[in-house]
């Protein structure tokens, strides 16, 4: 671990925060050395470098390859190391959480792929094939690309999303990787080197004016890939400007990370570790409030003494954590799993945000779930914990009109119906409007859905037709 000069100099103690005093004294004490301090990281390239794979059949690591030629691969030694039971392989979630599976192509996509590596070494019949399995895939779902990228006095603007009235998301240049990637991931995209299917935007200026410009805006969402992965001085030329006067609409800072899980060693052990925390404990200062969104997916993954310990000196800066996750087959689809892990993010003192439905992309059909079991699964493992940890709202699908829950399954005029809500909408007069589906056991995603008493479209279909045909423009400038 690298220390700054001025948490070396005792002369400078009395001008230290209580937070980045408390770790310098960890520091000295010599803890969580029993974690690595060097980022090492293992890409599809590097598979049969893994040791730990060794143990499995020659067949299945054949088929890890073919499906980590279409889908992102990317793991780090800490999550190999820590994270996964190694005895419990291939059921074990974390393991399912990081390494592809054979079922997460279609037979017809595998077969395709496994085909061509088995007859052919001609990288450019490979990527071929690659690319046209991925297109087949979703790529960008919800309207990412089509919808969400604001049209500023006709010039669009790469690299932001305001896809909400309230929101912007910001895809910072120097975060579009990750310490490890998702199998599940729904921007997959993000991570193939192709820049067509990428957003990204290295330009702080560009993204304060539109800011600037755009007084409804409250929150911003800096997200990726993983802002978490980018070294503090970049960080703080995103938010600390923020910190002026014309900026004070802009309330939330919001960042969306997985870090927590796949190196908390970022705020602890790495070199930047101490002027990242004391960027947040000024933005909080300052009157910010500066939200983590955590990514975990299991309880498995927060229960490691550096985990824990990062949680700890993410909190004591006043950055508020909230966890988020979707409901995933072969990972956490069991309400037992959520229940004890958001009573122990609760215990963490961390606030349980999110049950997302698995999105229409990339290896969905693999871990999708459908909605009538994912509102079981969120019934039943609310059922299981205090009124603390039921500040999660679910079962919730990220779809192109925006977020809709799953409230409950009931029967209404004898008609067993899907009650569902807008928490979130591209017209805010679509936000906590009920509205009923009937009830199909199958279904995974609203366009399975179909409306219920005899109607022939949703309420909001006509509308948000005309938005995608560019008839109307999207309500987030109103």
């Amino acid at each position: 671990m690298v220390i700054s000069p001025e948490i070396t100099d005792m002369s400078m103690e009395k001008n230290m925060t209580p937070v980045i005093q408390l770790i310098k004294k960890q520091i000295i004490s010599g803890q969580f050395d029993n974690t690595p301090d060097r980022f090492q990281v293992f890409t599809e390239k590097q598979l049969d470098n893994i040791d730990a794979l060794n143990q499995l059949p020659e067949q299945r690591r054949f088929e890890m390859k073919v499906v980590a030629k279409v889908l992102p691969f990317r793991v780090n030694r800490y999550v190999l190391d820590h994270l996964i039971d190694w005895n419990n392989i291939p059921d074990d979630p974390i393991f399912q959480l990081v390494f592809p599976q054979k079922g997460m192509l279609s037979e017809n996509d595998f077969e395709q792929m496994a085909n061509v590596l088995r007859n052919t070494t001609d990288r450019d019949q490979i990527q071929k094939t690659i690319n046209e399995i991925r297109q087949r895939l979703n790529p960008h779902p919800a309207e990412q690309q089509s919808l969400n990228v604001p049209n500023d006095e006709g010039r669009t603007i790469q690299g932001i999303q305001h896809k909400y009235r309230e929101t912007v998301l910001f895809f910072p240049g120097q975060g579009q990787v990750c310490h490890s990637f998702c199998s599940f991931c729904f921007r997959w995209a993000q991570f193939i080197g192709d820049k067509e299917l990428r957003f990204s935007n290295k330009e702080a200026e560009q993204l304060h004016n539109y800011l600037i410009k755009y007084k409804k805006i409250s929150d911003l969402l800096i997200t990726g890939g993983d802002p978490m992965v980018m070294k503090t001085d970049h960080l703080v030329s995103y938010m600390e400007p923020l910190l002026k006067p014309e900026f004070d609409h802009i309330q939330t800072i919001r960042i969306g990370t997985k870090s927590l899980s796949f190196w908390p060693q970022r705020y602890v052990k790495d070199a930047d570790s101490n002027e990242l925390l004391a960027l947040f404990e000024r933005l909080v200062k300052a009157g910010k409030h500066v939200a983590i969104m955590a990514h975990f997916n299991h309880w498995r993954e927060m229960i490691t003494p550096i985990a824990q310990e990062a949680i700890r000196r993410l909190r004591a800066t006043g950055v508020v954590i909230r966890t988020q996750s979707p409901l995933l087959n072969h990972i956490n689809n069991d309400p037992n799993v959520w229940a004890q892990m958001w009573r122990e993010q609760v215990r963490l003192g961390m606030v349980p945000y999110y049950m997302f439905v698995e999105r229409d992309t990339g290896a969905r059909h693999y871990f999708e779930v459908p909605l009538a079991r994912a509102w079981e699964v969120y019934r039943q493992a609310m059922q299981q914990v205090s009124g603390l940890g039921r500040t999660v709202r679910g079962p919730s699908m990220s779809t192109g009109p925006g977020k809709i829950e799953v409230q409950g399954i009931t029967k209404i005029y004898n008609e067993k119906v899907f009650v569902l809500r807008f928490i979130q909408a591209r017209n805010p007069d679509w936000v906590q409007q009920p509205f009923f589906a009937k009830f199909d056991p199958d279904a995974t995603w609203l366009d399975h859905l179909k409306p219920a008493f005899g109607e022939e479209k949703f309420f909001f279909q006509d509308e948000y037709d005309a938005m995608r045909m560019k008839k109307i423009s999207p309500r987030v400038y109103e």
